[in-house]
Order: C-alpha cells, then structure tokens, then sequence
C-alpha cells in the first residue's frame, strides 16, 4: 500500500486489512463502526450511515482506532445476547484480557459516543491504544488538538471531537494520539469518544452510565424471539437490523461501502443507504412473528417515500429520505480486490417489484393493526403505479438491464393479492384482484418455460432464484404446478454443495462467475418448506446460516470454496430472510408451542 501524500513520518499506512468474516459490527442506528481482531476499528462514518468517513483503514485508508495487545496472543470474540455490544477476547502467553465496544445506544443523530473498555482478567496485561481520526474519507486530518487532564479536544473537518482516555497520551505530530495503558489482573480502563457535527456538551459522558444506559437500551428494543429456529442467532439478527435501523426508520443496506463482491471483477458497491425493497423485506419477515417495533418503523418509512414520490418512487433513498448521490471515486486504494466509490446509480432505476413488496408490507402491517390512514393511502397510490407502469421494462432485483423480469410483475401481483385480501369492505379490492389477474395471466402467457417453470423474462428463458418468490408470496397459489417446476429445475441447475446462486451469468461454473448468495439458500429452505419437505428445508437453513464469521454477521456472497464472505456487510437482507426462515420453519414444527408463563 502506498503512502498518502500527506502522511506522517512515522506512519505511511493504516492498520493492515483481514478477511471479512473476523469483522465485528458495532452500529447505534445512526452509524456504524467495523471493528478487526486486532481491536482495531477501521470503517466509520459521522454523523451519519451515508456521511464521509473518519476511519477509512478499511477501504485503504490511514484512519483508525485502535485497541491492541502488546503481548503474544491469539483473537476471539462475541456479542453479549441480544446486544452489539462486542468483546474482543485476546489469550496471551500469561492469561486473558479483553476489550468490550459499543457505540452509546439509542444513537443521537448528531453525536456519536464511541465506548471501549479494556480490561485485565486473570493476569496483568498491557495495551497499545492509537488514535488517528482522518475526516472526509481520509483527506483531513485532526487539527487544533489540545489536551486538559486526559481529555482531548480537535477539530477533524468540519466535525467536533473529544476523547477521554485519562493519563498518559501523547500527541504524534498533531494528527495521531498514542496511548500504552498497563492493567494489574482485574483491573480496566475506559475510552470515551465523542465525534459531533455541533458543538460538544460540557462535560464527556460518565462511562459507567453510558454503558448501563446501552446495555439496558439493547435488552429493551430487541426481543428473544423464542418462537423461531436457533432463538439465539435469530435475536442476533434482530439486534443486527434494529442497529442498522435509524430513529427515522429507515434501515441502511449494509454498514459499508466498496466490498468487492468478486476480486478485480469491478462490483464495488455503497449499501450506506434504505432500499425500498430490503425496508420491505425487514418488515414482513419480521411481521411473520408479531407487530415488532421493526415493522411499524418498515411501514413508516415505506409509506413516507411512497406518497412523496407517488408512482416515481426511487428503489432507494439516504436514512433522511433524500435521493442518493452518484457514484464518485474517493481516491482511496480500496479493500484488497476491490475499489472506493460512494453513491449509487441505483437512484436512477425504476424497480417495479419495489411497489408490489410495499404493498405486501402495507399489508403485513394491516394485519397486526398498524396500518394508519396515511398507509391506506399510500397502498392506493402503490397499486395504482402497478396500473400504470407494470408493462413498462424494469431493472429488477437484481438491478441489471431493464426487461420485463417474470420476478417484478409477479411481484407486483402478489402485492396487490395481499393488500386486497386485507382491504375494508367498499374499497377497491375487486380492482385490485381483476389487475392481479391480468398480470399474472399476461405473464403466464409470455414466461413460462416449455418444462413448466416460470423463465426470467420473455426473452430470456434462464433460471433465477428470484422466481422462487412467485409461490411464497402468493403470486400465484403454492400448489400451482410451476411452483414445484421452478424449484426442481432451480435445485438441479443453481445449487452445489448445499449453496445457491441467482441465476447463470455464462457457461462458467457457478462458482467462477460470483459467490453463493445467501439470500438464496434461505428462499430454497422456505420453499421446500412449502412444498412439503421440512427435512430438506431444516438442511438448507442450517447450511446457510452456517455461512459466516465468529461475529455472526452475513455479507451478500459467500465464497464456498474458500469459505469466505463476500461484499458489504452486514447485508441486512439475509439476516432478514434467516429470521423469516426461523419463524416460518419453527411454526411448522410439531412441538413449537409457545413456553409456558
């Protein structure tokens, strides 16, 4: 890695990369910080999911926190249940030692408190703490740092920052703060920073509130979720997605941005960002269980962009409902394989599957009683763009060339089934349920393959996992013979070694073109469940949901061969659709009852 022009005498680079599966996701629904085994946090953005970032190691960059021993160890790591709040646990030749991180929860839009706590358990243990904070993706530097009895104060940008280390630090040329703390065995130590777009408070936070407050926060807002397979990676999932959830609803895609989803192949992607598609995901999956907290955040947010933008509804939007900015490069050298952008050209596609999963979720949430007036109005306005744009080419879920995608209108259909199967008496359901028709018979004329299945389009007679939507949502009944077809052929020609793919890019192995998509295996698991082998469905939730790293956290793709993630993580889709999958397969189950009071 070259140095930055700017950099220091004596430091050119930041902390060196590691795979992804060793990452640990600290978020307060406001941001998100990426935390390495090495106690080094490398990836965070302030004040915002979407804002420039102030530790860039990640992607290339000198920016970075961090916390590390100083003697012989080997890394461990775990979640407190139900919490993301993450210990990074380091053996040494003498004993353990730790550091516990989180980011103060509930997160204020403004401020963000970044808490660490090291500490010495059975032996004494020494630590290396650095601090170099680099604003607007690693281009600005600290300034103006000056410190008053262990605390310290600068500007970074145009943001404010405070760290409250106590005794100790030293400042390397202005720009990087040092820091060795020695701890006698049980003793520990708090780190406290602070980094604002407004003026601080007074006084730093008290640590042991702040933590108290966290703690207590998570167990509030993340439920057990007792009536769904493996409860404890299920409120695991539930704790990933409500800490990528903003206090406005919207629930950003992944905590990164420019994960290579394929070595040197060019698909360098921004998530910091709320997709209709996966807001919508997040609320039926978790819907299936309850009226949680996450759904009623889903149908908010869902409904707010939809009567704004009516039927020009963008596929995704920032956590505060502004368009998406334009991919530009940040002239970083990027995760190794992959390259720096930031913004998304998604802004400029039209989806139609988006209006037939709002719908879907509008419904969702009429079943629990959430749906207000504004969200009956928003349905209409949603069912009445499938009227007028559902012959229109699309870009899909996939987000490639616009065509008429078998997966959008089908969709699209669904959505309007559901939403007309809920809809009081008197209003426009009959409508509804004849333009459902229409489309699925449309369809059904132009993609059906000659075997019986669904095909990807008119024009192309591929196979997709995307198709496997069409019985589980109820675009057509379950026992609709194409069902089953899609699924055969789909197991045969798009699965190995118990992973899934989207579809066959060209005549390449599956595995030569991109990873296992994760999404996938959980939507084989659920359609099997559906088509009556709950054996074979248990098989594929297990092996999917295997698929990660000691954080438990999921990226997009999966490298089967080399057991590795692959792109922006967390990808708050699959964790959605391994809920979904919990919930659905557990209920099937002869003795899922509910545990006694």
């Amino acid at each position: 890695m070259s140095a930055r022009p700017d950099a220091g005498p004596e430091d050119s680079t930041g902390p060196p990369p590691h795979v992804l599966r060793e990452y640990a996701l600290l978020a307060d629904g406001e941001r998100g910080a990426m935390v390495g085994p090495r106690g080094e946090i490398t990836w965070l953005c302030a004040p915002r999911w979407d804002s420039p970032s102030i530790f860039s190691a990640l992607i290339g960059g000198r920016g970075a926190y961090v916390v590390e021993p100083l003697d012989r160890h080997v890394w461990g790591g775990w979640y407190r249940n139900g919490t993301l709040v993450w210990h990074s646990r380091w053996v040494t030749d003498h004993g353990a030692i730790e550091c516990q991180d989180a980011l103060a929860y509930p997160g204020d839009e403004h401020r963000t408190v970044v808490l660490r706590r090291v500490r010495a358990l059975d032996c004494a243990g020494a630590f290396r703490v650095s601090l170099e904070p680099r604003g607007e993706y690693d281009r600005e530097p600290m300034r103006g740092l000056t410190a008053d009895r262990g605390i310290w104060t600068a500007r970074v940008g145009g943001l404010y920052l405070r760290w409250s280390c106590g005794p100790g630090a030293r400042s390397v040329d202005g720009r990087r703060l040092e820091l060795r703390i020695d701890l006698a065995a049980g003793d520990q130590r708090d780190l406290v920073l602070e980094i604002s777009d407004h003026p601080l408070p007074d006084e730093p936070p008290d640590a042991d509130r702040a933590w108290t407050a966290t703690e207590a926060a998570w167990d509030s807002r993340v439920p057990d979720c007792h009536r769904g397979l493996a409860p404890r990676d299920g409120r695991h999932s539930y704790a990933v997605l409500r800490g990528l959830t903003s206090a406005r609803g919207g629930t950003v895609a992944a905590a990164t941005t420019s994960l290579p989803e394929r070595a040197e192949a060019g698909r360098n992607y921004d998530y910091r960002y709320t997709w209709i598609r996966d807001q919508c995901y997040v609320g039926q999956a978790l819907a299936v269980d309850g009226p949680h907290g996450l759904v009623v955040d889903a149908t908010r947010v869902v409904t707010a962009r939809l009567l704004e933008h009516g039927p020009k509804l963008a596929p995704a939007y920032t956590v505060t409902g502004e368009p998406i900015p334009s991919p530009r490069h940040l002239d970083l050298p990027g995760y190794p394989g992959g390259a720096d952008v930031a913004g998304n050209w998604v802004a400029d596609q039209f989806q139609l599957d988006a209006f037939g999963e709002s719908l879907q979720l509008l419904a969702a949430a009429a079943r629990h009683d959430l749906l207000d007036d504004d969200g009956w109005r928003a349905a209409r306005v949603a069912a009445d763009a499938i009227g007028a744009r559902w012959q229109e080419p699309d870009s899909g879920i996939w987000e490639i060339e616009p065509r008429a995608w078998t997966h959008s209108r089908l969709t699209a259909a669904a959505g309007l089934r559901m939403i007309a199967g809920v809809s009081p008496p008197g209003g426009p359901s009959t409508d509804w349920l004849a333009l459902a028709d229409r489309i699925v018979a449309d369809t059904s004329a132009t993609s059906v393959h000659p075997s019986g299945r669904w095909q990807r389009a008119p024009d192309d007679t591929g196979l997709d996992a995307a198709l496997l939507f069409a019985g589980l949502r109820g675009s057509v009944p379950a026992d609709d013979p194409r069902n089953r077809a899609t699924l055969d052929a789909y197991l045969r020609e798009l699965t190995e070694d118990g992973f899934a793919y989207r579809f066959r890019h060209d005549e390449r192995p599956l595995a030569d073109a991109e990873g296992s998509f994760l999404l996938c295996g959980f939507l084989v698991a659920l359609s099997l469940q559906q088509q009556g082998d709950p054996v074979a469905a248990r098989a594929w939730f297990e092996r999917t949901r295997a698929a990660c790293g000691p954080p438990q956290l999921f990226s997009e793709e999966y490298d089967v061969a080399q057991h590795q993630m692959r792109g922006n993580l967390p990808q708050a889709f699959v964790h959605d659709l391994l809920l979904e999958t919990a919930f659905r397969l557990w209920r099937e189950e002869p003795d899922a009852l509910d545990p006694p009071t």
